[in-house]
């Protein structure tokens, strides 16, 4: 005897077979963010000295000793490269999850509650107005020139961005029926911002994340390139290209090396970021399953 299977059972099945799998861009970039990671960990143990200065071996082209070849004072390009990843993998972090947490945070209040949303919003539109490079000027000249001046440079300028796309987010929400349904029946307000309204946003928040750190990645660079990032005994990509600009004719690999790490970085950041958005937005999935 057959077994007839119910129109109802046969769609209930069908998203299991329909989940969302990664193409080959997204599949090679996690495994480059992976591999970028595992750099950053591993490379201040494993590299061998970046920090001596070598006058003898000064702008030696790239060959079987150095990898990358060597800077202006003799320091193997490839080590201090390896070693930079990991500052600006920290820097990207960072922002990204303070920019997250603090844009979230204010987001979700702006948008949900009416009093207080104009000098929230007004304020915001003023920290939008301060770039990034000029803050951390006037930081590196109060504390110092240093990793923590340049996250907190990157971050208060970006938290604004994150708090108009979820304020955005919130607001389409805030009247949807189940909202109401929620108030209704007397739901707490806490509960309803964070089990309701803050889980239909982590999509947005995800998407924007991924573009944050890649934003603060480049930033990271632009800054070290101007001598206010990291020191020289902890290099990073920006000022390791800062430190070559001048001899970059007659050794075009100090800026090379380093500039292709970071292009491969944020390119991977942002392949990653428009899967996670297909992966999240239900009228892809919508149109991939037409």
């Amino acid at each position: 005897m057959s077994v007839q299977t119910s129109p109802t059972a046969a769609v209930a099945a069908r998203p299991a077979a329909r989940a969302w799998r990664p193409d080959a861009a997204t599949t090679l970039s996690l495994g480059l963010l992976g591999a970028y990671i595992a750099i950053g960990v591993l490379a201040p143990f494993l590299v061998g000295d970046y920090i001596s200065i070598d006058a003898v071996n000064r702008l030696r082209p790239p060959g079987p000793e150095h990898w990358f070849g060597t800077d202006q004072l003799g320091r193997d390009i490839f080590a201090r490269s390896m070693v930079g990843t990991g500052n600006s993998l920290l820097v990207g972090l960072s922002v990204a999850l303070l920019t997250t947490l603090i844009g979230a945070s204010i987001g979700l209040v702006a948008g949900y509650f009416r009093a207080g949303e104009w000098a929230i919003m007004r304020l915001m539109d003023a920290l939008m107005a301060i770039p990034s490079v000029l803050l951390a000027i006037a930081l590196a000249a109060l504390m110092g020139a240093g990793l923590t001046t340049v996250i907190i440079a990157i971050t208060v300028p970006e938290i604004p961005r994150m708090v108009r796309l979820v304020r955005s987010s919130v607001l389409s929400l805030r009247d949807q029926p189940f909202i109401t349904a929620a108030i209704g029946s007397g739901t707490r307000t806490s509960k309803i911002l964070f089990r309701h309204i803050l889980p239909n946003t982590v999509g947005t928040l995800a998407v924007q994340a991924t573009y944050v750190c890649s934003s603060a990645i480049l930033t990271e660079a632009v800054l070290s390139f101007l001598g206010i990032g990291s020191s020289p005994d902890s290099p990073s990509w920006g000022s390791i290209m800062a430190g070559g600009r001048v001899y970059f004719q007659i050794s075009p690999w100090i800026l090379f090396f380093p500039g292709l790490m970071l292009s491969v970085l944020v390119l991977t950041v942002n392949i990653l970021g428009d899967s996670l958005r297909d992966a999240l937005d239900p009228r892809v999935k919508a149109r991939g399953q037409s």
